[in-house]
């Protein structure tokens, strides 16, 4: 790999650390403040709102500059984010805000890996990128969860800065305090990502333009026998990730007893298993292969709905260790497949916006549906087994749509085609 690939990787990684600690934190402020249950989803819901509202804009200010400094922008707009919440904000408002910059960063983010490495490389990419990002979305819960449990609140709230801190009043305000410093150190390393040297026609003029440009983008990714099975895999993978986040913390609760900070050691395992999938995925799954991978998808909705069998600790390690392993080693192929396709048809930063539009769909509407679950006091086993068959009974459709598809177009011969548009290398 290109030594620029890993200031990527740093980068990515204190990013994603801050933004799971930072909703480990804002969990503790909403429990803190008494709101309803039903809200606690809702972190996420508003998180993401922005990767669908901003969708038609986001690719295109991706183009637009070096995607080092959009990295580093984007990543000072989670910043201000997260001191709304440390200074008071309501922790949706706030968390709403970190979302609006991690849309615009994951264009960036993964667009550069087109432009820094040829197609034979995205599958190991993305499985370090995704082992990585799993281990900061690992640590990350994990340091949220140790942040705000009272021992080291404790320590924490007694802290002296003259001028700056005078002194936290809650564990979860301390907890934010330090979590901010996951961001600052991402912008050092963004400030040190290579340009590439891929530019771009303009892409920035009249929303309407942007956005009829955008869904034209939209129809033709979907339109592509590969970009339409690799986009319906991410797209269900991602919104049920996001819904399995939350249903783990209240499982632990129910079926194992665990307060909060140790439920989000629990979350924080099952990354675990998604890392080391991703790294077994990008060892031994080459591009032109990665369409063998989706019967995972559907062991990953079975194994899910073992969870209601299990109310011992170390069984439920293991369990969660298993599903997080199924679904990493299923989604980095699919994931570098999309983004291959996606780089073939159109610009890098538009095909991840697309990417990202509909996985963030997908959250929203699973996350919704969990939550109405959630108020209307539904147990969570029974949230479980309705995920866990909707999982299975996705993904064999997916199958079935894909052995069509092969019968008609020989779309493994299409892997690994090279037609980049409108890049312009100086």
């Amino acid at each position: 790999m290109k030594p620029g690939f890993y200031t990527i990787m740093a980068a990515q990684f204190f990013s994603s650390l801050a933004d799971n600690a930072l909703l480990i934190a804002a969990i503790a402020l909403l429990f803190q403040i008494q709101s309803p249950e039903w809200m606690t989803p809702l972190l996420k819901l508003f998180f993401v709102v922005s990767y669908v509202v901003l969708a038609p804009f986001v690719g295109g200010f991706a183009d637009t500059l070096p995607k080092g400094k959009v990295m580093f922008i984007t990543n000072a707009i989670k910043v201000v984010g997260c001191l709304m919440m440390f200074f008071g904000f309501h922790p949706l408002v706030s968390y709403a805000v970190v979302g609006f910059g991690a849309a615009a960063y994951s264009p960036a983010k993964y667009g550069i890996l087109t432009e820094l490495l040829p197609h034979d490389k995205l599958v190991a990419a993305n499985g370090w990128i995704e082992g990585l990002t799993v281990l900061s979305i690992i640590l990350g819960t994990m340091l949220g969860g140790f942040l705000i449990s009272p021992s080291t609140a404790e320590h924490l709230m007694q802290m002296h800065i003259p001028g700056i801190i005078e002194g936290m009043k809650t564990p979860a305000e301390a907890a934010i305090f330090v979590i901010t410093f996951g961001y600052l150190i991402a912008a050092v390393f963004n400030l040190n990502i290579p340009d590439t040297g891929a530019r771009y026609e303009p892409q920035l003029n009249h929303p309407i333009i942007m956005t009829r440009k955008f869904f034209g983008c939209f129809k033709r990714l979907w339109s592509d026998k590969l970009g339409q099975i690799s986009l319906a895999v991410t797209t269900l993978f991602w919104g049920a990730g996001a819904t399995l986040q939350f249903i783990v913390l209240k499982w632990a609760e129910a079926a194992l007893g665990l307060s909060l900070d140790k439920g989000a050691m629990l979350q924080g395992i099952c990354a675990f298993g998604v890392a080391g999938g991703a790294i077994i995925a990008a060892k031994i799954i080459p591009l032109k292969k990665s369409m063998r991978v989706l019967p995972m998808g559907i062991a990953m909705g079975l194994v899910c709905m073992l969870m209601t069998l299990v109310h011992n600790l170390a069984l439920a390690v293991v369990l969660i260790i298993l599903i997080g392993g199924l679904s990493g080693f299923f989604v980095v192929p699919m994931n570098a497949l999309l983004q291959h396709r996606g780089h073939v048809l159109m610009s890098a930063g538009r095909s991840i916006a697309i990417q990202n539009f509909n996985e963030n769909i997908s959250v929203l509407t699973m996350l919704g549906i969990y939550a109405l679950l959630i108020s209307f006091n539904v147990h969570v086993n029974t949230v479980i087994l309705l995920f866990g068959g909707f999982v299975m009974a996705a993904m064999f459709m997916v199958i079935l749509w894909h052995r069509h598809n092969q019968r008609l177009f020989d779309v493994e011969a299409h892997i690994g085609e090279e037609r980049p548009v409108g890049i312009h290398n100086p």
